[in-house]
Order: C-alpha cells, then sequence, then structure tokens
C-alpha cells in the first residue's frame, strides 16, 4: 500500500514539474490608445497626439519565461511645430504593426504581473498630412513605408483579462525627405482578453 501511495505521489510531483517546464501557448484579443510624438532634430518640435490600437496577441511560455508576438492596426497622430513660424502639421499614420517580445510573469492564483521587451516592426498603410494654408509644401514629408521600433512594457493579468503600458522608442528614421531626420516614439496603455 505503501508503495502505490509512493507510485502516485512521485507521478503528482512529476506532473506538476513538467507544468511549469513544458511551454503552455495563449491567444487573446486587445485594444487600447496610443500618445504619438516624433523625435526631431533642429527645426521642428511635435505635440503628443491620441490615437488607437487593436489586434491578437498570442503567448508561448514556460517556467516564467515567454514569447508574446502581436499583430495589430494602429492609427498614430502627431503634430509637427516649425520653430519658425509657428506652422502646424498634423500627421496621422495607419500601420501594420508585429511586436515580438520576451518577457517573465511572476504571480499565483490567476493574477500576474508580466515585464517584456523586444522588437517592433512597423509597415505603414497610410499617411496623411494635414497643412496649414501658409505652410506651403516646404513643410511636408515624404515618409518610407515601414519602421522599427523597440517596445518596453509592463502589464497585469487578473484571469482573463489583462491590462499593459508600453513605451516604444523610435529606432529607423521614418523620413525620406522633406524633414530633418525624424523617429516616432510612443506611449501606449491597453485593456486585453485571453480567448484561451
Amino acid at each position: 500500500m505503501k508503495s502505490i501511495s509512493l507510485f502516485f505521489a512521485c507521478m503528482f510531483v512529476g506532473f506538476c514539474a513538467s507544468a511549469q517546464i513544458l511551454p503552455t501557448f495563449q491567444l487573446g484579443v486587445k485594444a487600447g490608445a496610443n500618445f504619438s510624438k516624433f523625435d526631431t532634430e533642429n527645426t521642428f518640435s511635435s505635440d503628443n497626439r491620441t490615437g488607437f490600437y487593436g489586434g491578437l496577441w498570442a503567448r508561448v511560455g514556460g517556467a516564467g519565461i515567454f514569447f508574446q508576438p502581436e499583430l495589430y492596426i494602429s492609427g498614430k497622430k502627431t503634430n509637427l511645430i516649425s520653430d519658425v513660424n509657428g506652422q502646424v502639421n498634423e500627421v496621422k499614420f495607419t500601420s501594420l504593426d508585429v511586436p515580438l517580445l520576451i518577457g517573465t510573469k511572476f504571480g499565483a492564483a490567476g493574477v500576474g504581473l508580466r515585464i517584456n521587451t523586444g522588437p517592433m516592426f512597423s509597415l505603414i498603410l497610410d499617411n496623411k498630412q494635414s497643412l496649414g494654408q501658409a505652410t506651403g509644401n516646404v513643410f511636408s514629408g515624404n515618409f518610407k513605408d515601414q519602421a522599427i521600433a523597440w517596445q518596453f512594457g509592463a502589464g497585469v493579468d487578473i484571469k482573463k483579462l489583462s491590462i499593459d503600458a508600453r513605451y516604444e522608442l523610435g529606432l529607423s528614421k521614418l523620413n525620406k525627405d522633406g524633414y530633418p531626420p525624424t523617429k516616432l516614439n510612443l506611449f501606449t496603455i491597453g485593456l486585453g482578453y485571453r480567448i484561451f
């Protein structure tokens, strides 16, 4: 009888250990707001503007480390202001964003704290510029159709809900010509739901 109990105890411990080592897979949806600002040089400054994003996330991991790829549509807005004459160019981007994040998670009983970081690849689908009447073509920019950034973030999971906050540091220059070298930095907040 003792040997049977010992056998089942060993099986239970082995199962618990393997559950921590074997990777798990999760899939969910997420939406939120972003606050964009150009990082530019010399004759321009930039104002924060509020945009949106929404899409899918997946999480694969085990033993406290996870890989989280995401795919979402993002609308980004910012104002670029001339330091010379105060003219404003409102720039709007629509992009397909793909963050590839590595992170770790702490917690138990359905509540967990996450931290993550990784590259973000952005395919710009559309950009619009709203120029003032007196601005002229000198103040317009010719933008590239892709960008690379790096994200740093943290989040909280409560059962199937999640809350995320991230900072996105632009690494590549967005403009081909028209402006001085220009990168886009963002702060994002989002609410997610785990489907399974």
